[in-house]
């Protein structure tokens, strides 16, 4: 795998998709009762899926994400592979669903990351954590 995060993410990601896929979308441990989805993207320099444990949001039928990576300063892999491949797929709860990806801007942005931190609040700490505008990520589903 040439993934640049660090092995034991890899691991606990690992760990959590296979939960999430073995019990229609439901987690344990520090994701308990969260709203999370997997998103598969297309590296962006490999080519191949790549599946990331992510929370969402919701706004009307769009799942809304944040590139937050825990308030680190960079964006996480997943963010460079949906801009550089904006067709995706999500699985939320036992179902499978094509999503066009897009980063939100301006207003639009400021309304959608409100909104996702009024229902998670700890995405103000990621925030304060960085110097960074922290990515929001529209997925509009597809077909």
């Amino acid at each position: 795998m040439t993934d640049s995060s660090p092995p034991d993410v890899n691991a606990f990601n690992r760990g959590i998709i296979e939960e999430f896929r073995a019990s229609d979308g439901q987690v344990g441990g520090p994701f308990a009762g969260a709203p999370m989805l997997l998103l598969t993207s297309t590296g962006a320099k490999s080519g191949e899926p790549r599946t990331s444990p992510v929370v969402h949001t919701r706004d009307g039928e769009r799942y809304i994400i944040i590139a937050s990576k825990a308030g680190a300063p960079t964006n996480p892999d997943w963010y460079h592979n949906l801009m550089a491949n904006p067709a995706a797929t999500i699985e939320v709860g036992a179902d499978t669903i094509q999503v066009q990806a897009e980063a939100a801007q301006g207003d639009e942005r400021q309304r959608l990351w409100d909104q996702h931190v009024a229902a998670m609040p700890n995405f103000a700490e990621y925030e304060k954590m960085t110097d960074r505008v922290i990515p929001v990520v529209v997925l509009t589903p597809v077909g």
